[in-house]
């Protein structure tokens, strides 16, 4: 099959890759590194040729609202336009679970490009997943302050990048599904005490400050609304195993 990995260079992207070419695909990865740019449609008609199937992971590092919501508008129409032009039969999306629990920031996002993926004209496939292990490094990265690293309190059940990768090239192989069962980690965890075993494994000596975030977001991190319902799919790795891997720091 030939494949084209929207944001194909990103953190969950380079597993898709990876994956897709181990199990025999023809792989183009699409971002603007490689000559695309999904928001201008720049490459994108060229690229997406004789392309059978989309997988878009592709994203953006925001809190505000009204980036991410013109983001995945734009980004996602242009994918979907591009690639019923090619003939493309199916196209793979990544969402995250809760999303409609908490609509801003990022959330609200991707409740957006959700929607534009269901009335795009082409058949589809939405797996919403949890965060990634990477995600607590890039919190650490966001909220640090000097010595001081503000961590929300939060309950999360983190998965693997490459176990969601491995189950949107699974989706990609089984043809358009519609939103199939969402993913998390093997198990919950509290964000604070991911931040620590991160801290302790890089050796950073910082402070750990509790934040206790108001509104729908702020509620949803605490309540348990980003963490899959019983039933969904389970990935593989735990966060201690990511973290004692090679790559993880």
């Amino acid at each position: 099959m030939r494949i084209a990995v929207a944001g194909g260079t990103g953190t969950v992207g380079r597993h898709v890759v990876v994956i897709a070419r181990e199990r025999g695909h023809h792989v183009v990865s699409l971002s603007r590194t490689e000559g695309v740019d999904l928001l201008s449609g720049r490459g994108l008609e060229q690229a997406l040729q004789n392309v059978e199937t989309v997988i878009d992971v592709a994203g953006i590092q925001t809190l505000s609202t009204k980036k991410a919501v013109d983001y995945f508008n734009n980004a996602t129409q242009n994918l979907l336009a591009a690639g019923k032009k090619a003939g493309a039969k199916h196209h793979v999306a990544l969402s995250i679970v809760g999303i409609d629990k908490a609509n801003s920031g990022l959330y609200a996002g991707k409740l957006v490009q959700e929607d534009e993926v269901k009335h795009g004209g082409v058949p589809w496939t939405l797996l919403r997943s949890t965060q990634f292990h990477e995600f607590v490094p890039m919190s650490i990265k966001a909220a640090s302050v000097g010595p001081l690293v503000l961590v929300p309190t939060m309950s999360t059940q983190p998965v693997a990048a490459k176990d969601v990768a491995a189950a949107l090239v699974d989706a990609a192989e089984a043809g358009p599904q519609g939103r199939i069962p969402d993913l998390g980690g093997p198990r919950a965890e509290q964000l604070k005490d991911l931040v620590a075993a991160y801290l302790a494994r890089t050796q950073q000596k910082k402070l750990i400050v509790p934040l206790h975030l108001p509104g729908p977001m702020g509620r949803a991190m605490r309540n348990g609304a980003l963490i899959p319902a019983p039933g969904s799919a389970v990935g593989r790795q735990t966060f201690p195993e990511w973290l004692e891997a090679s790559d993880a720091a």
